[in-house]
């Protein structure tokens, strides 16, 4: 491809990216031309998909029938695709919503749907933490969860939801993903109960995931599932290689040569127009319409390309 049409292709991109609703505008924005731009932030609950998912919630403070059904639109899913829409960490109903759930814990310390089982999931209790943490969650009411959530580290680092329930050995790389953007979005709203052994857990964690660079077996290297190599938008709970990079972007953690697998993959997935698409969503009740599958989605396009400017700083992107 010649450098004409490297340039018109990511200019056409970059305008595509800016013609999307608020949220896709603020963050392209700031995480890749570097623009903070507040105006956009403050829209980004008034239109597209965010005020669309807000208008869902019911007069009892929830989404869906509470804590965790259904899926996709309880509050638990809710509040995380929320968060990573960007809504203000001070937005009223995601506040009041958070205070809900934070009374919901069982006897380990741990958030628990209702009491649905008998031991809390780490994998739960990580997403719990990212979005507890930006909706500004009182900092007593996640010390147990910290607790908890520190409890269930396994010995290479990593975490695994199975762990206190069916004895996994071996941590996920879902349960582990979900973990790190926990802590590191406690960590970066300065709650400050064990904030060392936050930190310490978050490292241990991402050597864990650069253990099997992200997405591979450790005994051959070959990809641990097909799926992971697939690009999703919401993830969810999910792992793929898109979702585990940029949670990893967010925790600030630098360039690591293990990394290099799971950028290629990325950088494959992009079309001769300079855009990504998704994969298949995953089966479940949805507040809103996603682009069919196999079709330009606008933030996978953006994740992506934030990703490769974080981590691909000398090359040109756009």
């Amino acid at each position: 491809m010649s450098s004409i049409e490297v340039f018109a292709q990511s200019s056409d991109t970059m305008q595509w990216l800016l013609a999307g609703d608020a949220a896709v505008q603020y963050q392209t924005r700031r995480d890749i031309l570097d623009d903070e731009r507040p105006d956009l932030e403050q829209r980004v609950t008034l239109d597209g998909d965010a005020a669309g998912i807000l208008s869902a919630q019911g007069p009892d403070g929830h989404w869906g029938r509470g804590f965790y059904q259904p899926k996709w639109t309880c509050s638990h899913y809710t509040l995380l695709e929320l968060r990573d829409l960007g809504v203000m960490p001070t937005h009223p109903a995601c506040v009041k919503t958070v205070a809900l759930l934070t009374r919901e814990k069982g006897a380990d310390g741990g958030v628990n749907p209702a009491g649905s089982v008998k031991q809390s999931d780490v994998c739960i209790n990580g997403m719990f933490l990212s979005y507890a943490s930006h909706f500004r969650a009182e900092a007593a009411a996640l010390e147990s969860v910290v607790d908890f959530v520190l409890g269930q580290q396994m010995a290479d680092g990593g975490f695994n939801c199975r762990s206190n329930r069916s004895g996994a050995r071996t941590a996920s790389v879902h349960s582990t993903t979900s973990v790190i953007d926990g802590l590191a979005e406690y960590l970066g709203r300065d709650y400050a109960y064990r904030s060392g052994d936050v930190l310490s857990a978050l490292l241990a964690a991402t050597e864990s995931l650069l253990s099997r660079r992200l997405y591979q077996r450790r005994s051959d290297h070959e990809p641990i599932s097909a799926e992971f190599t697939r690009l999703h938008h919401p993830a969810r709970w999910h792992f793929d290689v898109l979702h585990g990079l940029d949670v990893l972007r967010a925790a600030r953690i630098p360039w690591d040569p293990r990394l290099e697998d799971a950028l290629r993959v990325v950088e494959s997935r992009r079309r001769r127009d300079g855009r990504w698409v998704a994969a298949s969503q995953y089966p479940g009740r949805t507040h809103i319409e996603y682009p069919p599958a196999r079709s330009p989605s606008r933030w996978v396009t953006l994740r992506a390309l934030r990703v490769l400017h974080a981590y691909r700083p000398q090359r040109e992107l756009l």
